[in-house]
């Protein structure tokens, strides 16, 4: 199938029932009208959280079950999404799930792992909307998605009635839609036996057709995902959207865990009890490398400091717990006066730019600074070698049924879930009713699990029901975040249409 290559005027209300007939595509035409960059990055920030969420679920239950759609279908709702097949009158809801996944297309293709990660989620979203449909809006949507299978006639399912009965046992063939698909494309299907295979064609029943149609939509958007890889350069000058582009591939949109909501809120004797019992793995990690090392490189020092100044340590306490480590080492009290006490002071604004940094959300420490030889920041889930890791967790007394689950969503890239499996195990709970996003999430909800943090839980609720805040920390080399542009300030789409096609 190819892409069009005409042009397309501003899409007007009374297009989008013929724009958007179906709540699902396989997003083959460019979005070709004016948003504003507000509007842009609220798309992208709300796809993104959707398909966060289709990550989660697929983890967290069996795809398609009761209780993995009826959660899915509430967070379409939620995030003002296409949530059901036969509601006709949600054009708005298509238009922004159309604009929205190119304009993630563009944010995750720049690396192989993002591409991945994409893909996966795109399809388990395109999956649940497909099931959805009734056989005859399937059968609207395959032909309105030039999907060239014919299906199969009443007299040709009358001749080979009794070889169909096989295939659809519990069903009546009468009723049933058959697809007519080429041996090659159904092999899978063929392999399975779970099709009639007759005249070179293979009988494919509509819900075993799914499949097919997966295989389908995964092909264009991979190649899809590469032409726009080829093509990002050109996107990049474009200096409103570099900046919200390099930003989207590792963002986070949740609370971000300041510290005047928690000032003073644990002492220094604390900490170690905490670390245990209440940090994630990689603070606890980068704690017990620093009591045993008594030093951090820089990047352990930002990472752990600015987690401990979420969780409410204030400078004087930061002050006093950096350097009463560092002299145990090979650090005198006057160098730490004039070298490192200087950076503590820089991250709690008080130095510099005077920025008020915020902790470390787990994107931002997965996709950033890896760590080297001699670090201990980062995530160990991310970036352990695997038998290392089973390791630490052995000694954290991890059963080894958890340990095995744990190595599997690492294996399958899926390092936020495996660190909540982690506090599912550490906590003795099956369900921890959230998504993971950040370690400062991770304290505040063990410390609620553990009844000790009420008050700390309360406030995260009222800043997760508030509008979601961007974080005030911005990188050296970045640019801020559109929320400082004019909600006015239109930008031309036609033009993006170049850069999902083939020259």
């Amino acid at each position: 199938m190819q892409f069009l290559r005409k042009r397309r005027q501003k899409l007007q209300t009374d297009d989008k029932e013929v724009q958007y007939p179906f709540s699902l595509q396989f997003y083959l035409q460019p979005p070709a009208e004016n948003i504003s960059l507000m509007e842009f990055e609220s798309f992208a920030v709300d796809r993104l959280k959707l398909l966060k969420v289709v990550e989660n679920l697929g983890v967290t239950y069996v795809k398609g079950s009761k209780q993995y759609n009826q959660k899915l279908e509430a967070e379409l709702k939620a995030l003002h999404f296409p949530y059901h097949a036969l509601i006709q009158e949600d054009h708005e809801r298509r238009r922004k799930d159309h604009i929205s996944h190119f304009i993630l297309r563009l944010a995750y293709c720049q690396t192989e792992e993002l591409r991945r990660w994409f893909i996966q989620q795109e399809m388990d979203l395109f999956r649940y909307r497909f099931i959805q449909l009734s056989d005859e809006l399937a059968k609207k949507f395959l032909e309105y998605a030039n999907f060239a299978y014919d299906v199969a006639l009443e007299t040709e399912k009358k001749d080979i009635d009794v070889d169909l009965r096989y295939v659809t046992p519990e069903a009546d063939v009468n009723s049933c839609i058959f697809y007519k698909v080429p041996f090659c494309d159904a092999a899978d299907l063929v392999r399975a036996r779970k099709v009639f295979f007759h005249g070179g064609y293979a009988y494919v029943l509509h819900q075993d057709f799914l499949s097919i149609v997966l295989n389908n939509y995964r092909t264009k958007l991979s190649k899809a995902l590469a032409l726009t890889a080829r093509s990002l350069p050109m996107v990049q000058t474009d200096e409103r959207l570099q900046p919200l582009l390099s930003h989207l591939s590792h963002a986070y949109v949740g609370p971000d865990y300041s510290f005047e909501k928690n000032i003073g809120k644990i002492s220094l004797q604390q900490i170690d009890a905490l670390s245990v019992k209440s940090f994630p793995p990689c603070m606890r990690q980068l704690h017990k490398a620093l009591r045993d090392n008594h030093h951090l490189r820089h990047g352990g020092r930002m990472q752990y400091g600015l987690f401990l100044k979420g969780i409410g340590l204030t400078l004087e306490q930061a002050l006093q717990f950096w350097k009463s480590e560092f002299i145990k080492g090979k650090i005198d009290a006057d160098k730490f006066d004039k070298g490192y006490a200087y950076n503590l002071r820089h991250n709690y604004g008080k130095e510099g730019k005077r920025t008020d940094y915020t902790p470390f959300s787990c994107m931002k420490i997965i996709m950033s600074n890896p760590p080297g030889q001699g670090d201990y920041h980062g995530c160990p889930f991310r970036h352990s070698d695997p038998e290392l890791l089973k390791q630490k967790l052995q000694s954290y007394k991890i059963p080894p049924t958890g340990i095995s689950q744990i190595l599997d969503l690492v294996k399958g890239m899926h390092y936020q879930l495996a660190c909540q499996k982690y506090f599912e195990l550490t906590h003795d709970v099956t369900d921890i009713g959230f998504s993971l996003n950040h370690p400062n999430q991770y304290f505040v909800e063990s410390q609620q699990l553990l009844g000790g943090g009420k008050e700390m839980r309360k406030e995260q609720r009222q800043l997760e029901n508030s509008e979601p805040k961007h974080t005030r920390q911005q990188s050296s080399d970045a640019t801020p975040a559109s929320s400082s542009v004019c909600a006015t300030e239109e930008m031309e789409l036609d033009g993006l249409e170049d850069y999902f096609t083939e020259d």
